[in-house]
């Protein structure tokens, strides 16, 4: 029996949705292919993803956070726009996890405590010989690390730009998710919705579970008319 992931005391954990299988590539299928490989004995000890808001970063770490836990390995995914404002103590004994995800690693640049923190900590997994995927804005060199020795680790990662998606992509997106829902998004209404909605693909999904409690509650397949009741368009 697989291990929860390991949990943050400050209650962090991870959405049950952001999985590898609910996750539309697109264009990043050897991305997805480089952190399904990194739980391997020969994957890459570190990976550096970065790309706009809303493109998938966040899933992308909690997906393989999911994965080290379904194969009975250790994980732990630290949000930084959550925790940035904390001491950075959680990030104490770390290269005892297997796999250690940290998202928003823009939003402690340039502090030198959380700098300091991070680089030693980096010491430790490789020196453990544990993995490490880290998620931000921009690439390493753009980011305005005062620190140098961190600014050199970061560029050892082998790094990826986590690429929007086109229309079609985008369509694909959310039927997959959708479906994970159990629910029955036919391509016009599935368009309608990418018509009228926000581009951003997280809010998107924030919209299909807004759906999905109205349909259910009111026992109403999606049709475009009722798109347009529950959430009044």
């Amino acid at each position: 029996m697989s291990r929860a992931p390991a949990q943050l005391p400050l209650g962090v954990g991870l959405r049950d949705d952001a999985t590898f299988v609910n996750f539309h590539p697109g264009p990043n299928a050897t991305l997805v292919g480089r952190l399904t490989h990194q739980l391997e004995p020969e994957g890459e000890p570190f990976l550096y993803l970065w790309g706009a808001p809303g493109v998938g970063r966040s899933h992308l770490l909690q997906a393989a956070c999911h994965a080290a836990s379904d194969r009975d390995m250790r994980a732990l995914y630290l949000p930084l726009e959550e925790l940035g404002h904390f001491p950075p103590l959680m990030l104490e004994d770390i290269e005892r996890l297997d796999l250690v995800a940290i998202d928003d690693l823009d939003r402690v640049v340039g502090r030198p405590r959380w700098e300091e923190a991070l680089f030693h900590a980096f010491n430790r997994l490789r020196d453990a010989g544990k993995r490490l995927v880290v998620a931000a804005e921009a690439p390493p060199r753009q980011l305005p690390v005062k620190l140098p020795d961190l600014a050199s680790r970061l560029s050892w990662g082998v790094t990826f730009h986590v690429q929007g998606l086109d229309d079609s992509g985008r369509l694909a997106a959310l039927q997959l998710r959708a479906r994970g829902r159990g629910m029955q998004l036919g391509d016009e209404v599935a368009r309608y919705i990418l018509h009228r909605g926000p581009r951003r693909l997280d809010e998107l999904f924030r919209l299909l579970e807004q759906l999905d409690r109205a349909s259910l509650s009111a026992q109403r397949k999606l049709t475009i008319p009722f798109v347009k009741l529950a959430l009044g368009w």
